[in-house]
C-alpha cells in the first residue's frame, strides 16, 4: 500500500518530463538571477519579459500577482538567465523549467563582446532569444488540461494523524543537521547552516506529506512517529532519510 501511494505521489512530479514550451501559456520570471548583484540589474528581468511576450508567452515577475487558474503551479513555465564563463566576452543563454526544475528548454548562448555592461548584456540576452523566437510559440491548451487531469488522479496522499507542529516542537535546535523551512511557491525549500538549500518540499492535501526533491532522488517528505523522513525509491528499493526540519 505504501508502495502504490508514493508511487501515485511521484506521478505528480514526473508528469511533465513530456511537456513542451506550447503546454505553458504563461512564464514566472525572477527579478534576479544567480550572477546578478540586484533586481533588474542590467534591466535583464525587463528585457526578459517583453522578450518573452514578444515570443507568445505571459510573463509574469515572481512578486507579481497572477489569476487563480494559476493555482496550480505546475501549470507555469520558471525561467532563468545563465551566464557562462568567457574571457573578454558575455556569453549568456535562457532556461525554461517545470516545476520540478526539469528544463523543458534551453537556449542557444548568445554572445557579446561589447565592453560596456549594460551593452553586453543586453545584446547577448536578446542573441540568445534568437532560439526562442524561433519555436514560434503556441499554447496548446489541451497539453495543460491533460496534465491537471493527472494531477487530480494522482493526488492520493496517506493519511496521517500526525502533527507538523508536534514534530517541530520536539526538535533540538542544537543540532547540526537541523534544516530550516523556508517558504516558497506552493511549499518550502530547506536549508542548513550554510546556508544552502538541500531540499524542495512542495504541498500535497495533506499537511503531514509533501512531494520532495533532493538533488536527483524525488519522493515524498512524510510525518511519522513525530519525525519527518524522506521516503523515495533506489533501484526498487524503498530509501527512508530520517529528515531533522524546523518549520
Amino acid at each position: 500500500m505504501k508502495k502504490a501511494t508514493l508511487i501515485s505521489l511521484l506521478l505528480i512530479g514526473s508528469y511533465s518530463f513530456s511537456q513542451s514550451v506550447n503546454d505553458y501559456r504563461s512564464v514566472i520570471i525572477p527579478l534576479k538571477f544567480d550572477f546578478t548583484k540586484t533586481e533588474n540589474q542590467y534591466r535583464l528581468a525587463t528585457l526578459s519579459k517583453f522578450n518573452l511576450n514578444k515570443a507568445g508567452f505571459d510573463a509574469y515577475y515572481t512578486n507579481q500577482t497572477i489569476g487563480s487558474e494559476f493555482n496550480n503551479r505546475c501549470s507555469l513555465l520558471y525561467y532563468d538567465v545563465v551566464k557562462e564563463k568567457s574571457f573578454l566576452t558575455t556569453k549568456l543563454h535562457v532556461v525554461f523549467k517545470d516545476c520540478n526544475e526539469k528544463i523543458i528548454f534551453q537556449s542557444v548562448t548568445g554572445i557579446s563582446k561589447e565592453k560596456d555592461f549594460q551593452l553586453a548584456y543586453t545584446e547577448a540576452l536578446n542573441n540568445a532569444f534568437v532560439s526562442v523566437f524561433a519555436l514560434h510559440h503556441k499554447y496548446n491548451e489541451s497539453g495543460i488540461r491533460n496534465t491537471q487531469q493527472v494531477i487530480t488522479t494522482a493526488a492520493v496522499p496517506v493519511a496521517i494523524t500526525t502533527k507538523s507542529s508536534t514534530v517541530s516542537d520536539s526538535l533540538d535546535i542544537n543540532n547540526p543537521n537541523l534544516v530550516y523551512a523556508q517558504p516558497i511557491a506552493n511549499g518550502f525549500q530547506l536549508v542548513d547552516s550554510s546556508p544552502k538549500v538541500v531540499m524542495k518540499v512542495f504541498k500535497t492535501s495533506n499537511t503531514n506529506c509533501y512531494i520532495a526533491i533532493k538533488g536527483n532522488a524525488q519522493g515524498v517528505l512524510i510525518a511519522k512517529d513525530n519525525r519527518w523522513f524522506f521516503e523515495y525509491y533506489q533501484n526498487d528499493i524503498l530509501i527512508s532519510e530520517k529528515i531533522e526540519v524546523k518549520f
